[in-house]
């Protein structure tokens, strides 16, 4: 899923990143507004991953999401 689709698709999408990722408040996943760059932020700071780690995981999200 390419960053257009990922920002287009957010709003639909949102609710199932609240789920993968508890630890993001509400406002935190409505700031993200579909920028995987930010996902992957967020994910490194409250998990306490690599950002390596954080964007892959993001990305495995996101290929769950394709369609």
């Amino acid at each position: 899923m390419n960053k257009d689709i990922l920002k287009g698709k957010w709003k639909q999408l949102k609710g199932d990143a609240q789920k993968q990722w508890g630890k993001l408040t509400d406002d935190e996943i409505d700031q993200i507004e579909g920028d995987a760059t930010k996902l992957a932020g967020l994910i490194q700071e409250r998990y306490g991953k690599t950002r390596e780690a954080a964007e892959k995981e993001v990305e495995e999200w996101q290929n769950r999401h394709r369609g």
